[in-house]
């Protein structure tokens, strides 16, 4: 799989803009706040319709306007498939296949798979559990079109539940009956969706162990602990009997959205004993599992979105990651560097097609120095 171009009309310092690009290796190189950042989005946008950076569509629109769209042509084994993507202020979103309007954002997602490598991924070890489960339901909700519709269910009958809760609470009493039905509906979607993470995570863990041994030359072992209340005996009692202390904090507090995943490295959490190299190690292993398990699943190499690693990792951590590159491990990839020197020097030693685009205040052009 690989996109062929994009075009972008008013989304984030993008006035207008379209490009072509290689089938391999793509560099964006510019000073920083130039917008390299914003097309490795816009290419997030196209595979998973929404925004790897600010979550809110209204924010991503240009300055002073009122609407942005973003296009793409992707070869998606053979098949031609044209992704657009259009928002407007005050409207609902909007998404088209070949001209044909997608009513479900859902039913899109998986079709197109991404891993994007960013500078704040360190957050997935530092922030917190909130940050690792939107990581792991990312991968889950793009290869299990079942996990997807299950999680959100459970987000719209928590919501309610907790609206619930905070009507009693102005009450001053609990009524049971009401209750019940998103009892009985949180209670088993926690059961299926703490299953199926802990399922994923025992096919998922012996690959980020693989690539955290590359990047690290087996210095140490790691591990990923699942915590969950939700596959124990007695979850449906103990959730029931925690109607008390929901009262007491407003909200439901018991469920998959209570879940952590530890991540471990010589047996202690990393978060508090890895070192700095280490957590980076852990990271990219964490994104390059990511990447391999949508391999295995979706039969297709994701596109690979890098931004502006080489600024944040050492000569030897990016000799590992970039040996992978040029073993062909990787599909298509995208790059951002705001020294384009360093990149045309890492990349030279590659056997594969590199195209370099300046980037300057929202114009695109090529880089052939």
């Amino acid at each position: 799989m690989y996109l062929k171009n994009i075009r972008l009309q008013q989304f984030k310092n993008y006035p207008k803009a379209e490009v072509q690009f290689s089938n391999e290796i793509n560099c964006f190189v510019g000073i920083n706040g130039s917008g390299k950042t914003n097309l490795l989005d816009a290419i997030h946008y196209l595979c998973l319709t929404k925004s790897a950076i600010n979550g809110v569509d209204m924010l991503n629109i240009l300055h002073d306007k009122d609407f942005f769209t973003v296009f793409g042509d992707f070869d998606l084994e053979g098949k031609e498939i044209e992704v657009r993507c259009i928002f407007e202020s005050g409207k609902k979103k909007q998404l088209l296949q070949n001209g044909k309007a997608i009513d479900k954002m859902s039913d899109h997602v998986g079709l197109l798979p991404v891993v994007m490598i960013a500078p704040d991924d360190t957050g997935l070890i530092k922030d917190g559990s909130e940050e690792r489960r939107r990581f792991f339901d990312n991968m889950l909700c793009q290869m299990d079109k079942q996990y997807l519709d299950q999680l959100v269910r459970y987000q719209h009958f928590l919501k309610q539940r907790n609206a619930l809760i905070k009507q009693f609470v102005d009450k001053g009493r609990w009524d049971r009956s009401f209750i019940e039905p998103y009892d009985r509906e949180i209670i088993s979607l926690s059961k299926k969706i703490a299953a199926a993470r802990q399922s994923f995570l025992d096919e998922y863990y012996p690959i980020l162990k693989e690539f955290y041994n590359i990047i690290s030359d087996n210095q140490e072992e790691i591990g990923v602990a699942y915590e969950t209340q939700c596959l124990g005996a007695d979850f449906e009692n103990e959730f029931k009997e925690s109607a008390q202390k929901d009262f007491f904090l407003k909200r439901t507090n018991m469920g998959i959205h209570k879940d952590d995943f530890v991540f471990e490295i010589a047996g202690y959490p990393i978060k508090k004993f890895g070192s700095q190299g280490q957590q980076k190690s852990f990271v990219i292993a964490l994104k390059l599992g990511q990447f391999q398990i949508f391999l295995t699943h979706k039969k297709t190499k994701p596109i690979l979105l890098l931004d502006d690693i080489f600024d944040k990792l050492d000569d030897n951590r990016i000799e590992k990651l970039m040996n992978l590159v040029a073993d062909h491990r990787f599909g298509q990839l995208f790059i951002s560097d705001a020294r384009p020197e360093r990149s045309k020097g890492i990349l030279a030693g590659i056997a594969a097609e590199s195209r370099f685009f300046l980037v300057r205040d929202g114009e695109i052009g090529d880089w052939n120095q």
